[in-house]
This record gives structure tokens, C-alpha cells and sequence, in this order.
């Protein structure tokens, strides 16, 4: 016996407006955005640029996303529940769709991520150690282009012109970090009991200050994570270095497209120095990361024009590509877990 039709599942609705609302998003980015920073030209100089050139930055962009999943996978192969690599794919591309939508450091899609996992049914203490094991091997590579690349252009070690202010100073961001990172890393496991210790009778205060000293002690457990994957040489790093070297490729590539490109490490460098634009919070960082790179450039003498419609380029590639495929793995995302709700439990025998 069917019961009764009582107007649209609430949840039906909400499946609707989500994909009204991502829809808009995608159609305010399609339309609006590239106007709003002035990147409406550069489909036009795409058009100018070496074919051959402009297909094999699209395929290194590939092969940094590949190299993004690989890492992912890598980490939360066996975590309690263990993520495949169908997961790994959808909550990435989500989670960068995210990132491209709301920059700030990357908090969007590391909320996206976050959310994901939960879903999945994983732990908040195992999720924050995971997280924080996959950003600390993502971004380690990144800090540590910044010193070991912005130390070697400034001693001679690497070709290229040094300028202090994108040699010394980047690389000297780079090693506060790697040091701030491997601080934390000391913090003990058991720091909430011993935080609750050093506040007896306080109770409410206690409880507090026990919650935030447990997510440190997390983040900890994850740095150490990321150390212990160095040390045993394990092969998902492999995904992170892929990541980067195969999106500085697509800006290399769009040089080669355009021009003469400069001295790889004057690339690899102006690059992570633009990357630091991603920490203002612009829709995907567009306008602070070209805006970084491009300055960058012109400081390693790079002429303007060359430097603009290579960046511009780059940028074409490097925003676009993953929004589309993104926004698409979040709603299959959704409509997984709404399969997960709805899907019958085991009672057992």
C-alpha cells in the first residue's frame, strides 16, 4: 500500500536548490568573472599563442590533478572508513572547485573536504589528522621550493637574476613556516588531559581549553604524519610533487607559447611567490595571484608583455579547467551521500 502524496520530499527540494545555486555560481563565473578581472582577452591571445604549446599545458594540468588525487588517496587509504579512489576524485575536484570559489588560504575547499569526510563517517579527531597530514606533504613541497629555489637564484647555485625582495624574503617566509610546522609537531598526544590538569575545579574553562589543546594535538598527530610519509620515502608524496611541478609546467608552457620563457628557477619562483596571493580573499585568488606573479616577473626583469599574457594564460588554464569537473563531482557527492541516508541499515541477524 503507497501512502498518500504529500507535495515534494523536503529533501528533493533541497537537491533542487543546490543545483540551482550551483548553476548560478557556474554562470556568474562563465560570464562575470572573466570580465570582472579582465581576463575576457585572454581567450582572444589564447588564439595567438603556439597550439602545441597551449595542448600540452592543458595536459601538465592533468597531471597536476592526477598528482592532487594521488596524494589524497594516499592519505586516507587507511584512515577508519578508507577512501577510494572515486571519493578521492570527487571530494578533490569539489574541494579545488571550492578553493577556485572562495580563496583565503584555500579555507574553502578546505571546508568542502572537511564536510565530505564527515559524511563519509570519519571521526572529527581522524579527519583533522588526516587533513593536516595531506596539506602539510601538499604544502611542505611549496615552502620548501620557496627556500631551497629563493636561496639557490640568491647565492649563484641556480641561473638566473636574484632580487631580494623574491629570493630573500619569500625564502624567508618559507623557513618560518617549515620551523612553526615542526614546532607544532612536538605537541604531545595527550595534551587536552594536560591542559585539564592545569585547570582543576575550573570546569566550564577546562572543558574549552581541553577542546582546542585535542584539535592541536590532532594537527600535531597530522604533522607528524606528513614527516613519517618523508621519512619511509612513502610514494604518495609523489602526488604532491606532481602537483606542483605540473601546474608550474602549464605556466612554463604558456611562456613557450608566447615567447621565450625566463630561467626555470626565475619560473618556479615567481610562481610560489604569486601563490602567496591566494591567502586574499578573492574568488579563486584571481587578481592577487596574477597580480603576484606577474609583479614577481617584473622584478626578475621579465618583460611586461610577455610576462602578462603568459600569466593571463596560465591562469586560463589553471581556474577553468578544474571549476567545471568540480562542480559536477559536488553533486555526485550529494547525491551519494542522500544514497548513504536513505540506504536500509543492517540490524543484524
Amino acid at each position: 500500500m503507497s501512502a498518500p502524496a504529500a507535495g515534494p520530499h523536503p529533501g528533493a527540494r533541497r537537491a533542487w536548490l543546490s543545483l540551482i545555486v550551483v548553476a548560478a555560481i557556474g554562470a556568474a563565473l562563465y560570464i562575470g568573472l572573466p570580465r570582472l578581472a579582465g581576463l575576457d582577452e585572454t581567450w582572444g591571445r589564447l588564439s595567438q599563442g603556439d597550439p602545441w604549446w597551449l595542448i600540452a599545458a592543458l595536459l601538465f594540468e592533468i597531471v597536476s590533478y592526477t598528482g592532487y588525487v594521488v596524494l589524497f588517496r594516499g592519505v586516507f587509504a587507511d584512515t577508519e572508513p578508507p577512501i577510494g579512489w572515486r571519493d578521492s576524485y570527487d571530494i578533490t575536484m569539489a574541494g579545488v572547485a571550492a578553493t577556485r570559489l572562495f580563496a583565503t588560504a584555500g579555507l574553502g575547499g578546505i571546508a568542502l573536504t572537511g564536510w565530505a569526510l564527515s559524511r563519509l563517517g570519519m571521526a572529527r579527531r581522524e579527519l583533522t589528522r588526516g587533513l593536516t597530514t595531506f596539506y602539510v606533504a601538499l604544502y611542505g613541497v611549496f615552502m620548501l621550493s620557496l627556500v631551497l629555489v629563493g636561496s639557490g637564484l640568491r647565492t649563484g647555485l641556480l641561473p638566473g637574476p636574484a632580487p631580494f625582495g623574491v629570493t630573500v624574503v619569500p625564502a624567508a617566509f618559507g623557513g618560518a613556516v617549515i620551523v612553526v610546522a615542526l614546532g607544532i609537531a612536538l605537541l604531545p598526544d595527550d595534551l587536552d588531559r594536560r591542559v585539564r590538569d592545569l585547570l582543576p575545579g575550573r570546569e566550564r574553562a577546562a572543558e574549552w581549553s581541553a577542546r582546542a589543546a585535542a584539535a592541536g594535538a590532532a594537527v600535531s598527530t597530522g604533522v607528524r604524519g606528513a614527516l613519517r610519509m618523508l621519512f619511509h620515502a612513502d610514494r604518495a608524496l609523489l602526488g604532491a610533487l606532481a602537483w606542483w611541478a605540473g601546474d608550474i609546467a602549464v605556466l612554463w608552457a604558456c611562456f613557450h607559447a608566447f615567447g621565450e620563457p625566463p630561467d626555470l628557477a626565475v619560473v618556479v619562483m615567481a610562481y610560489f611567490t604569486g601563490m602567496l596571493g591566494n591567502v586574499l580573499p578573492l574568488p579563486g585568488g584571481v587578481g592577487g595571484v596574477e597580480g603576484g606573479m606577474i609583479a614577481a616577473f617584473l622584478a626578475f626583469g621579465v618583460p611586461a608583455g610577455l610576462a602578462v599574457v603568459a600569466v593571463l594564460s596560465y591562469r586560463a588554464f589553471a581556474f577553468w579547467l578544474p571549476t567545471i569537473p568540480g562542480v559536477l563531482s559536488y553533486l555526485r557527492l550529494r547525491h551519494s551521500f542522500k544514497s548513504l541516508a536513505l540506504a536500509p541499515r543492517d540490524e543484524g541477524p
